[in-house]
């Protein structure tokens, strides 16, 4: 059987199961054998077998899985083997990706499909651009690091970019529940597995590029060349939209064939925006763009956030929307959950948390928060495990350099020691003796050792889960939410 067959099969019967987990794989099924984070599928075709699916869809390479196949049905009766078709391919992820468009009548050709790219800022443009559709009076599904909104319902994400096969099914409820557009958060790790493969793309932003996932990248080289591959697939009728105050732009400007739409804050571009004022309450600022200018209003704070903004407005633009409609859906996005969130109570000091967890996030926040700061600037922040080590020794030093006082505590710690991690930040700091740096591993004691010291007009940023509600400890998530535990101890 080809591939092309194979497609047509999926066509005409919507019942046949497509799996990418050799667990979830029932009898009849196709099995698709992709490479993902941390494993192989092409090393659970046995299991796929004994599970019962019918179809094998692998990749074709020089590693040798005609020899493995044949191993794998050594021990299939010859019954199961003589029914059993495979199929090999050039690259079994976009296969993948064509095959669950094509099994959920290609939803993605019915709605016009923007994304957002960088290291920080995604979901703040991603929440942005819906509010902006949602005021213009249309419905916009959203596929993000906090949630998957499909119109008809809002589920918590599980992966920021989510594998093929969730996508195309949530596109699919986005058609059904009335959408006509989608907004989706393109991972680096989501685009270097094809995950997004197949959709055409009305327009791409990106953000920035800062030190992370370099244990999956290795390089800042490949790094970027992961986010590239959603701009180097645009078509020449779409629209990229770049931060012309990013390095990393003039090179994502020379790898695509669609047009530019360049923004800046403060500076001319295609798109800018002209900050009026800020404060502990919200940013005022000027969007213009081919000599109109709107007034926006925003509860978001920072220069960061102005240029996210921007981003999200340059989306909008392609899509067709007027700059007024633009700047009334960015007015009306009161918070981002977990993104320099402020958290209510009455009292005399301020505490946000926000999801920075990494040197540059840091710093665009700390940078913010400082000059709104009448007292003193605390920071709160950890480092996850088992992820890109190299930052942090830089976190340690953006927060020795920013805040006032600092306390080193627990991330997600996963299958590290936290005091092996809290050891690796704290060569970081230049002056780690210093009585303004204090290390807390627990991480309950630590926000609360924060809140505890502060005094009137200061600022307390918890750092680095936003809007998590767990911890890895492990292999296992514990309950654990930054939010409830300084809303439980403001309490007291």
């Amino acid at each position: 059987m080809t591939f092309d067959e194979l497609l047509n099969l999926v066509y005409l019967d919507k019942a046949i199961g497509i799996r990418l987990d050799s667990r979830l794989v029932k009898a009849g099924d196709i099995f698709v054998a992709v490479k993902g984070t941390l494993c192989d599928g092409h090393d659970f075709i046995a299991q796929a077998i004994a599970n019962g699916a019918k179809y094998i869809l692998c990749q074709r390479d020089k590693s040798g899985i005609g020899h493995r196949l044949s191993a794998d049905l050594s021990g299939v009766a010859k019954a199961e083997a003589s029914s059993l078709e495979i199929i090999s391919v050039e690259d079994s992820s976009q296969a993948a990706a064509i095959l669950a468009q094509v099994a959920k009548g290609i939803p993605a050709a019915k709605l016009t499909n923007l994304a957002v790219t960088g290291t920080n800022g995604k979901t703040t443009v991603a929440y942005l651009v819906r509010s902006i559709i949602q005021t213009a009076g249309e419905m916009c599904g959203l596929i993000g690091t906090i949630i998957y909104d499909t119109g008809s319902e809002i589920s918590q994400a599980n992966l920021t970019t989510p594998d093929c096969l969730d996508i195309a099914e949530a596109q699919s409820q986005m058609v059904k529940a009335g959408a006509n557009y989608m907004v989706i958060e393109a991972s680096s790790h989501a685009l270097s597995q094809n995950r997004l493969a197949v959709i055409n793309f009305t327009a791409a932003a990106f953000t920035n590029l800062g030190g992370d996932h370099l244990d999956y990248h290795k390089t800042e080289e490949q790094y970027l060349a992961a986010k590239a591959m959603l701009f180097k697939t645009l078509y020449v009728d779409a629209t990229a939209v770049l931060n012309k105050q990013s390095p990393q732009a003039e090179q994502l400007a020379s790898w695509t064939k669609a047009g530019i739409l360049w923004y800046a804050v403060d500076e001319p571009a295609d798109i800018t925006a002209h900050i009026e004022s800020m404060d502990i309450n919200g940013t005022v600022f000027r969007l213009e763009c081919a000599g109109q200018s709107s007034l926006v209003k925003t509860t978001l704070l920072g220069r960061h956030n102005v240029s996210n903004s921007l981003a999200a407005a340059g989306l909008c633009l392609a899509a067709g929307f007027n700059l007024q409609t633009i700047a009334a859906g960015l007015s009306a996005q009161q918070t981002i959950p977990g993104r320099l969130e402020k958290i209510d109570f009455d009292g005399d000091f301020t505490v946000l948390i926000d999801y920075a967890h990494t040197d540059d996030a840091l710093k665009n926040v700390l940078v913010t928060l400082k000059p709104l700061c009448k007292g003193r600037l605390t920071v709160v922040f950890g480092c996850g495990g088992d992820r890109d080590k190299t930052k942090r020794p830089r976190m340690a030093k953006v927060a020795e350099q920013l805040a006032d006082f600092v306390i080193v505590t627990s991330d997600n710690p996963r299958t590290e020691r936290p005091e092996d991690i809290i050891e690796e930040i704290v060569t970081g700091f230049e002056n780690p003796d210093s009585n303004t740096i204090a290390i807390e591993s627990d991480r309950k004691k630590a926000i609360e050792l924060a809140i505890k010291n502060a005094g009137k007009d200061d600022i307390v940023l918890i750092a680095g889960k936003g809007h998590e509600n767990y911890q890895i400890i492990g292999n296992k998530k514990f309950d654990f939410n930054d939010k409830k535990v300084i809303q439980q101890y403001l309490k007291k």
